[in-house]
């Protein structure tokens, strides 16, 4: 089955943070705070989703309060902080919400994302993620962590399943 068919059957977005939703860079403040940068169109892209009904998560090793408050403004509840094992973060979000894995889609971009992902229906990555996770994706993203992304892989899901362009109430110029 070719991605775009697996992408049909997704109803469940899991995203890591670092390198997936950021660029992986950190900006160190003097006070020792640690900055990341978000893409908006990848915020746009995660809010469409929730607003369509699939269930999104972010597991994530991290444990910024930034993004926690970020996410929680794009409507997304589901986010696990401080997920040193992402397997077990995995299990207890998918059995919480009787969640099928063949129907879940996990975006990850380096080695403590290689366990969950072969628990999936979907594996993708970044363009720049760590080889191992490249290798093992089923979808490697064009697009750069921290740089749309996520939009990339959530505008094909939603695409695919005749949502992503469904509030519009003027055609596309390529669709009148």
């Amino acid at each position: 089955m070719n991605y775009l068919e697996q992408f049909k059957n997704i109803n469940t977005f899991i995203f890591d943070v670092d390198g997936v939703l950021t660029n992986g860079k950190l900006i160190i403040l003097e006070s020792g705070k640690l900055l990341r940068q978000m893409n908006t169109r990848d915020g746009y892209a995660l809010r469409k989703a929730v607003d369509e009904g699939y269930k999104v998560a972010i597991i994530t090793g991290g444990r910024s309060e930034g993004v926690v408050k970020r996410l929680q403004g794009l409507g997304v509840t589901d986010i696990y902080i401080g997920a040193h094992d992402k397997v077990a973060t995995f299990h207890a979000f998918t059995e919480k919400y009787k969640i099928n894995p063949a129907t879940t889609l996990y975006m990850g971009d380096d080695m403590p994302d290689y366990e969950v992902m072969h628990l999936v229906g979907m594996r993708t990555c970044p363009a720049d993620a760590a080889n191992e996770i490249r290798e093992l994706s089923e979808y490697v993203s064009p697009i750069k962590g921290g740089e749309g992304c996520v939009r990339d892989v959530v505008e094909k899901v939603l695409t695919l399943q005749d949502k992503w362009h469904n509030h519009l109430k003027t055609p596309l110029p390529w669709n009148r």
